[in-house]
């Protein structure tokens, strides 16, 4: 078997083109999760023997063995493909040499190792095992290529503390969807879990328990590596200035003090902005978040901030009269949004906010992306309109809070989204950079992670990944997801059932 690579990676404009040439044969698999832009397939069919299977890079590949991505990768699918030889003598036997069989499995690629990842995933949902064990794969041709390049899953992991092996099972779940990026959403209001180097009382006394409950940094770089592994992206979020009950237990003078009349109720509300140390605290941690986590963007929140505190502080409400604010406390929010972003900028950072920031018409540069939270359909729609008319880049998440439960298949809601159906120009649309699945976790910890968030979130998973026209009928798409969900079962993911029926590897870990 062989891997060819060849050209320059640019993104996020790629293609993938694959093929599989075999032999005869009668037997074919449901489908592909999420649909490959083009697939065609046929009865024809070769038998794989998975001790004389290999992997191999090709002779003008730029990449070569020592790459630690694809080498892990190979190894990885190798035992995806074949469970049944994935210790002992086959595992080790997963080089890199020259074909021993007629199987060719060409990839032509004009990128980097990450679309290895989302072809070698293509093919191993191709291969299927029949009831005596032999393992096929029929003659198919596939070129593929993702709609969006961002297609991400939030975790929240302040209002339930998720141990990192649940994070990493994530990850390989959403590798298996083809998800490129994870969104943590690390601290909160409840929990301030993550360990910082330069304020260690933040966790310490923000975490649910200061030893326990927290992210060290190995923690932290076990994660990133594990995605990186998988061609994911790690996006750190740092909500403020609203979120921040936690940050308050650790860091003094760092939350506004509120007022009941004229003296202070002993309650505290968001970040208090206008003292200059809050600028300076925010620009050490957020120095010390940028080097720990290398992704070039930055989330930084901006989003539900209850003025009511601020409101009521006489120092603030001075501070307002001063800046020629008057009583509009949208323009102090877009004050210390706009001093947070200019933060992150000088540490060639590009940021991601909710789009309150946008809506409060504050001053943000041209590269920042908006991330849209809020609404139904009409509401999201004309959201995306407004923000791509004004030039931004724009992130969708408000028909994805899988979150909200509801009994039957509500993945259906989630499959049907049309994120590009808003009033704009074709320019307009190309500012719409992908979406991203929400699991919020006022409800979800560890024990019921993995079953709510699989498979619905594949639904949007296809949405995000393949051509809206070949994949508008839920219908049809069922026997697929169905399938995919089975072959989730076999990989060892938790994925709860679509509807009646039954999986020939039922999840062995219960």
């Amino acid at each position: 078997m062989s891997v060819v690579t060849s050209g320059r990676y640019t993104f996020p404009s790629y293609n993938l083109v694959f093929f599989i040439f075999l032999q005869l044969g009668l037997h074919s698999v449901e489908g592909v999760w999420p649909l490959p832009q083009s697939i065609t397939s046929s009865p024809e069919r070769y038998p794989l023997n998975p001790q004389a299977f290999y992997f191999t890079y090709g002779s003008q590949s730029a990449a070569q063995e020592g790459c630690s991505v694809l080498d892990e990768a190979f190894k990885r699918y190798f035992s995806l493909i074949f469970p049944d030889y994935s210790s002992g003598r086959f595992y080790s036997e997963v080089k890199f040499l020259k074909c021993k069989n007629e199987v060719r499995f060409k990839v032509l690629l004009n990128l980097n190792v990450v679309v290895v990842h989302t072809g070698l995933e293509t093919f191993s949902q191709l291969v299927y095992q029949e009831d005596f064990g032999s393992y096929y794969v029929n003659k198919t041709e596939i070129k593929d290529f993702p709609r969006f390049q961002f297609r991400g899953i939030l975790l929240d992991t302040s209002r339930h503390y998720l141990p990192v092996q649940a994070i990493l099972k994530t990850l390989d779940a959403m590798a298996f969807s083809k998800f490129n990026v994870f969104h943590w959403h690390i601290v909160d209001d409840p929990s301030f879990p993550y360990q910082s180097r330069t304020f260690p009382d933040l966790s310490a006394k923000g975490a649910f328990h200061p030893m326990t409950h927290i992210y060290t940094q190995s923690d932290v770089g076990r994660v990133i590596s594990f995605a990186r592994m998988r061609g994911i992206r790690v996006l750190p979020e740092f909500d403020s200035p609203g979120h921040t009950q936690s940050w308050g237990k650790g860091q003094s003078d760092l939350l506004t003090p509120c007022y009941s009349g004229s003296s202070p109720s002993g309650t505290f509300g968001p970040v208090n902005p206008i003292l200059p140390s809050t600028y300076k605290f925010m620009a050490t941690l957020f120095k010390e978040v940028s080097s720990v986590f290398p992704d070039s963007y930055i989330h930084l929140g901006g989003d539900e901030v209850n003025f009511s505190c601020w409101k009521s502080n006489p120092d603030v409400r001075a501070f307002m009269l001063k800046m020629g604010f008057g009583a509009d406390f949208t323009k102090l929010e877009a004050y210390y949004m706009e001093n947070i972003v200019n933060i992150t900028v000088a540490l060639n950072r590009t940021s991601i906010v909710w789009q309150d920031v946008f809506d409060y018409h504050e001053r943000i540069p041209k590269d920042t992306v908006l991330h849209i939270w809020k609404g139904l359909p009409a509401s999201y729609a004309a959201e995306l309109s407004a923000i791509t008319k004004a030039g931004y880049r724009v992130l969708l998440a408000a028909p994805w809070y899988i979150n909200h439960i509801s009994y039957g298949q509500d993945w259906r809601n989630y499959y049907t989204v049309q994120p590009l159906n808003f009033s704009g120009t074709e320019e307009q649309k190309k500012l719409v950079i992908g979406g991203e699945v929400c699991m919020w976790g006022e409800y979800v910890d560890a024990t019921n992670l993995t079953p709510r968030l699989w498979p619905r979130a594949s639904a949007a998973a296809e949405r995000l990944w393949s051509d809206e026209k070949q994949t508008s009928d839920v219908d049809k798409a069922f026997p697929r997801l169905q399938d995919f969900r089975c072959e989730l079962l076999r990989r060892g993911i938790q994925a709860e059932p679509l509807f009646v029926g039954h999986c020939k590897h039922e999840y062995q870990g219960v």
